[in-house]
Protein backbone atom coordinates (compact mmCIF):
# COMPACT_ATOMS: atom_id res chain seq x y z
CA UNK A 1 0.00 0.00 0.00
CA UNK A 2 0.89 3.58 -0.79
CA UNK A 3 2.30 6.15 1.70
CA UNK A 4 1.44 8.98 -0.10
CA UNK A 5 0.04 11.65 2.17
CA UNK A 6 -3.54 13.35 1.39
CA UNK A 7 -4.80 16.62 2.99
CA UNK A 8 -7.10 19.37 1.78
CA UNK A 9 -7.30 23.25 1.82
CA UNK A 10 -11.09 24.44 1.29
CA UNK A 11 -11.37 25.55 -2.24
CA UNK A 12 -11.10 29.35 -3.04
CA UNK A 13 -11.72 30.04 -6.56
CA UNK A 14 -12.20 26.30 -7.10
CA UNK A 15 -14.87 24.85 -9.90
CA UNK A 16 -16.81 21.75 -11.46
CA UNK A 17 -18.09 22.73 -14.69
CA UNK A 18 -19.91 19.12 -14.51
CA UNK A 19 -19.89 17.30 -18.17
CA UNK A 20 -17.16 20.30 -19.20
CA UNK A 21 -15.10 19.39 -16.24
CA UNK A 22 -15.42 15.28 -16.59
CA UNK A 23 -14.30 15.33 -20.08
CA UNK A 24 -11.18 17.64 -19.36
CA UNK A 25 -9.97 15.33 -16.69
CA UNK A 26 -10.76 12.18 -18.95
CA UNK A 27 -9.50 14.10 -22.12
CA UNK A 28 -5.82 14.79 -20.11
CA UNK A 29 -5.82 11.77 -18.80
CA UNK A 30 -6.31 9.60 -21.84
CA UNK A 31 -3.93 12.21 -24.02
CA UNK A 32 -1.07 12.80 -21.20
CA UNK A 33 1.07 9.95 -22.41
CA UNK A 34 1.62 11.41 -26.14
CA UNK A 35 0.89 15.04 -24.56
CA UNK A 36 4.42 14.26 -22.74
CA UNK A 37 6.01 12.23 -26.07
CA UNK A 38 5.89 15.51 -27.88
CA UNK A 39 6.82 18.16 -25.17
CA UNK A 40 9.39 15.23 -24.02
CA UNK A 41 12.15 18.03 -25.00
CA UNK A 42 11.13 21.05 -23.38
CA UNK A 43 9.62 19.08 -20.27
CA UNK A 44 13.14 17.13 -20.09
CA UNK A 45 14.91 20.31 -20.08
CA UNK A 46 12.97 22.97 -17.91
CA UNK A 47 12.43 20.45 -15.38
CA UNK A 48 15.75 18.74 -14.99
CA UNK A 49 17.55 18.92 -11.67
CA UNK A 50 14.43 18.89 -9.47
CA UNK A 51 15.70 17.98 -6.12
CA UNK A 52 14.05 15.77 -3.51
CA UNK A 53 12.08 18.97 -1.39
CA UNK A 54 8.96 20.45 -1.49
CA UNK A 55 7.48 21.19 -5.01
CA UNK A 56 4.54 23.23 -5.83
CA UNK A 57 2.48 22.51 -8.88
CA UNK A 58 0.32 24.84 -10.43
CA UNK A 59 -2.75 23.58 -12.44
CA UNK A 60 -1.18 20.01 -11.63
CA UNK A 61 -4.63 18.96 -13.24
CA UNK A 62 -4.29 14.64 -13.23
CA UNK A 63 -0.82 14.67 -12.42
CA UNK A 64 1.10 14.57 -15.86
CA UNK A 65 4.52 15.56 -14.62
CA UNK A 66 4.69 13.20 -11.65
CA UNK A 67 7.32 11.54 -13.44
CA UNK A 68 9.64 14.54 -13.00
CA UNK A 69 9.78 14.45 -9.90
CA UNK A 70 12.37 13.31 -7.81
CA UNK A 71 12.23 10.76 -5.15
CA UNK A 72 11.54 11.92 -1.54
CA UNK A 73 10.07 15.08 -2.91
CA UNK A 74 6.76 16.30 -1.61
CA UNK A 75 3.95 17.93 -3.88
CA UNK A 76 2.00 20.44 -3.31
CA UNK A 77 -0.53 20.67 -6.16
CA UNK A 78 -2.73 24.04 -6.99
CA UNK A 79 -5.94 22.93 -8.97
CA UNK A 80 -8.91 25.03 -9.40
CA UNK A 81 -10.99 21.71 -11.35
CA UNK A 82 -12.40 19.63 -8.68
CA UNK A 83 -12.87 16.96 -11.89
CA UNK A 84 -9.08 16.41 -11.73
CA UNK A 85 -8.64 15.75 -7.82
CA UNK A 86 -9.77 12.53 -7.64
CA UNK A 87 -6.81 11.24 -10.39
CA UNK A 88 -4.67 13.77 -9.12
CA UNK A 89 -4.75 11.77 -6.24
CA UNK A 90 -5.28 8.01 -7.29
CA UNK A 91 -1.76 8.87 -9.87
CA UNK A 92 -0.03 10.45 -7.05
CA UNK A 93 -0.77 6.57 -4.68
CA UNK A 94 0.93 5.12 -7.15
CA UNK A 95 3.81 7.03 -7.54
CA UNK A 96 4.48 6.85 -3.75
CA UNK A 97 4.48 10.91 -3.66
CA UNK A 98 2.96 12.67 -0.56
CA UNK A 99 0.74 15.15 -1.89
CA UNK A 100 -1.33 18.35 -0.81
CA UNK A 101 -4.41 19.54 -2.61
CA UNK A 102 -4.83 23.09 -2.88
CA UNK A 103 -8.42 23.44 -4.75
CA UNK A 104 -7.68 27.33 -5.57
CA UNK A 105 -6.87 30.03 -7.91
CA UNK A 106 -3.06 30.63 -8.58
CA UNK A 107 -3.72 34.34 -8.29
CA UNK A 108 -3.75 33.64 -4.44
CA UNK A 109 -1.90 30.50 -3.33
CA UNK A 110 -2.17 29.91 0.58
CA UNK A 111 1.29 29.36 1.36
CA UNK A 112 3.81 31.50 3.32
CA UNK A 113 6.76 33.53 1.85
CA UNK A 114 9.74 31.70 0.59
CA UNK A 115 7.85 28.33 1.51
CA UNK A 116 9.00 26.39 -1.83
CA UNK A 117 11.71 25.13 -3.89
CA UNK A 118 10.94 24.78 -6.87
CA UNK A 119 7.21 26.09 -8.89
CA UNK A 120 6.40 24.47 -11.82
CA UNK A 121 3.66 24.34 -14.81
CA UNK A 122 3.19 23.23 -17.77
CA UNK A 123 0.11 24.09 -20.24
CA UNK A 124 -1.58 26.05 -17.06
CA UNK A 125 -0.55 29.89 -18.08
CA UNK A 126 -2.89 29.98 -20.91
CA UNK A 127 -6.09 29.66 -18.72
CA UNK A 128 -5.63 31.93 -15.55
CA UNK A 129 -7.51 34.88 -15.13
CA UNK A 130 -4.49 37.03 -14.27
CA UNK A 131 -1.09 36.03 -15.56
CA UNK A 132 0.97 38.73 -14.02
CA UNK A 133 -0.94 38.19 -10.57
CA UNK A 134 -0.15 34.59 -10.55
CA UNK A 135 3.98 35.14 -11.34
CA UNK A 136 3.76 37.57 -8.56
CA UNK A 137 2.56 34.87 -6.24
CA UNK A 138 5.27 32.41 -7.77
CA UNK A 139 7.72 34.50 -7.18
CA UNK A 140 6.31 35.51 -3.30
CA UNK A 141 6.49 31.76 -2.31
CA UNK A 142 9.80 30.88 -3.76
CA UNK A 143 12.67 30.60 -1.28
CA UNK A 144 16.08 33.03 -2.29
CA UNK A 145 17.43 30.96 -5.28
CA UNK A 146 13.95 28.82 -6.18
CA UNK A 147 13.21 28.55 -9.44
CA UNK A 148 9.70 28.17 -11.78
CA UNK A 149 9.68 26.04 -14.19
CA UNK A 150 7.72 25.93 -17.25
CA UNK A 151 6.14 24.68 -20.45
CA UNK A 152 3.45 26.76 -22.24
CA UNK A 153 1.86 27.11 -25.25
CA UNK A 154 1.61 30.51 -27.11
CA UNK A 155 0.60 32.88 -29.63
CA UNK A 156 1.89 32.02 -33.09
CA UNK A 157 3.67 34.46 -35.36
CA UNK A 158 1.90 37.10 -35.96
CA UNK A 159 0.46 36.90 -39.79
CA UNK A 160 1.30 32.88 -39.92
CA UNK A 161 -1.21 30.69 -40.76
CA UNK A 162 -0.88 28.74 -37.17
CA UNK A 163 -1.93 32.89 -35.62
CA UNK A 164 -5.43 32.91 -37.89
CA UNK A 165 -6.46 29.37 -36.48
CA UNK A 166 -5.61 30.35 -32.85
CA UNK A 167 -8.33 33.52 -33.75
CA UNK A 168 -10.50 31.81 -34.99
CA UNK A 169 -11.06 29.13 -32.52
CA UNK A 170 -10.32 31.35 -29.31
CA UNK A 171 -13.90 31.30 -28.01
CA UNK A 172 -14.68 28.12 -29.01
CA UNK A 173 -11.52 26.47 -27.46
CA UNK A 174 -12.28 28.46 -24.33
CA UNK A 175 -15.27 27.32 -23.22
CA UNK A 176 -14.45 23.91 -24.09
CA UNK A 177 -11.23 23.86 -22.36
CA UNK A 178 -12.23 25.98 -19.28
CA UNK A 179 -10.48 28.80 -19.53
CA UNK A 180 -7.27 28.23 -21.92
CA UNK A 181 -6.43 31.24 -24.23
CA UNK A 182 -4.72 29.83 -27.54
CA UNK A 183 -3.28 33.68 -28.36
CA UNK A 184 -1.57 34.69 -25.55
CA UNK A 185 1.98 36.12 -25.09
CA UNK A 186 3.01 34.09 -22.04
CA UNK A 187 6.21 34.55 -22.65
CA UNK A 188 6.13 38.11 -23.01
CA UNK A 189 4.04 38.24 -19.69
CA UNK A 190 6.78 35.49 -17.80
CA UNK A 191 9.71 37.89 -18.75
CA UNK A 192 8.39 41.09 -17.50
CA UNK A 193 7.71 39.74 -14.09
CA UNK A 194 10.47 40.44 -12.49
CA UNK A 195 12.83 37.51 -12.24
CA UNK A 196 16.48 38.04 -11.37
CA UNK A 197 17.31 35.53 -14.04
CA UNK A 198 15.31 34.27 -16.81
CA UNK A 199 15.61 31.71 -19.40
CA UNK A 200 13.09 31.70 -22.40
CA UNK A 201 13.17 29.27 -25.20
CA UNK A 202 10.95 29.25 -28.25
CA UNK A 203 10.86 25.73 -29.70
CA UNK A 204 7.64 24.58 -31.29
CA UNK A 205 5.83 21.29 -30.24
CA UNK A 206 6.86 18.72 -32.68
CA UNK A 207 5.09 16.36 -34.56
CA UNK A 208 1.52 17.14 -32.92
CA UNK A 209 -1.79 16.77 -33.92
CA UNK A 210 -2.53 19.15 -31.91
CA UNK A 211 -2.16 22.17 -34.25
CA UNK A 212 -3.89 25.45 -32.37
CA UNK A 213 -1.44 25.11 -29.56
CA UNK A 214 2.43 23.70 -31.34
CA UNK A 215 3.53 27.11 -30.50
CA UNK A 216 5.32 26.83 -27.39
CA UNK A 217 8.11 27.76 -25.28
CA UNK A 218 9.73 26.22 -22.34
CA UNK A 219 11.96 28.08 -19.41
CA UNK A 220 13.17 28.47 -16.29
CA UNK A 221 13.28 31.81 -14.36
CA UNK A 222 15.44 32.39 -10.74
CA UNK A 223 13.99 34.55 -7.87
Amino acid sequence: MSNALVSHHKPDGAFHHGIRGRFNAWFFSTVDRYANHIARAHKGTAFAGLASRKVLEIGAGVGANLAYLAPGSKLVALEPNLAMHDRLRARCARYGIPLTVIAGVAERIPLPDSSVDDVICSLVLCTVADPEQVLAEVRRVLRSGGRFRFVEHVAARRGGPRRLVQRLLRRPWAWLFEGCQLDRDTAHVIGQAGFSDVRIVDQRFRRSVFYPVNSAVWGVARV
